[in-house]
């Protein structure tokens, strides 16, 4: 089993549907009836059937909250995803040769750079290769975001889904304004369209959840 493999099967046991079970306890109230008063049958059971649409409404309540909280736990890097160039073998733009290219390029034109989970920033800089980048630690997932025009993270800083870490551009070794995101697992290169088909599944299973509600 290769790593892809291995690592899709980690990142779907991470996406599980909440269940949520509820007990309903109906609790007597005492009241002082005199002996031969005959006690309505609506005002016998009227407390116990609020109190539990009550419950019932905090419980969905709480799982619309988690729900919510899941969906907005991932983001996608970009607001609008467009592949230029997959991960894998390709023509190299430069040498017009069979190279590995071991990142995944998106089209982008002066766009906000988005973290994809919550992390830290390990590293900001820039080379002659990556140009400006930005690289963050999600567990044992790195992520860098390269060929930046504008860095807006610092190191150590934590992140959040969806934060802004930098701008868009052509910086570094680069034929156009792109951006490209490398991803390595343990210090592995891996594809990060595996990420990013995790970020999918997450978001669709939350609203096929929200929809049945």
């Amino acid at each position: 089993m290769n790593i892809r493999n291995i690592l899709m099967m980690v990142l779907l046991s991470l996406i599980s549907g909440t269940t949520i079970m509820a007990q309903f306890n109906t609790v007597g109230r005492l009241y002082n009836h005199p002996a031969n008063k005959i006690k309505n049958p609506q005002e016998t059971n009227a407390s116990p059937l609020v109190d539990n649409l009550m419950l019932k409404d905090s419980l969905k309540n709480e799982f619309i909250k988690k729900l919510k909280a899941r969906y907005m736990s991932v983001s996608y890097p970009l607001s609008k995803i467009k592949i230029n160039s997959p991960y894998g073998y390709r023509k190299d733009p430069f040498s017009g040769k069979r190279k590995f290219h071991n990142g995944l390029d998106l089209h982008a034109r002066s766009s906000k750079v988005l973290a994809m989970v919550a992390g830290e920033v390990v590293k900001v800089g820039q080379d002659r290769v990556s140009g400006k980048y930005v690289t963050l630690k999600h567990g044992s997932f790195t992520v860098s975001y390269c060929h930046l025009s504008r860095t807006l993270a610092y190191q150590g800083q934590k992140v959040r889904a969806g934060d802004t870490v930098g701008i868009t551009g052509s910086t570094g070794r680069s034929t156009g304004e792109h951006l490209h995101i490398t991803c390595k697992l343990h210090g592995n290169s891996i594809d990060p369209m595996i990420i990013l088909n995790y970020i999918e599944v997450t978001q669709q299973n939350c609203v096929a959840a929200l929809n049945e509600l």
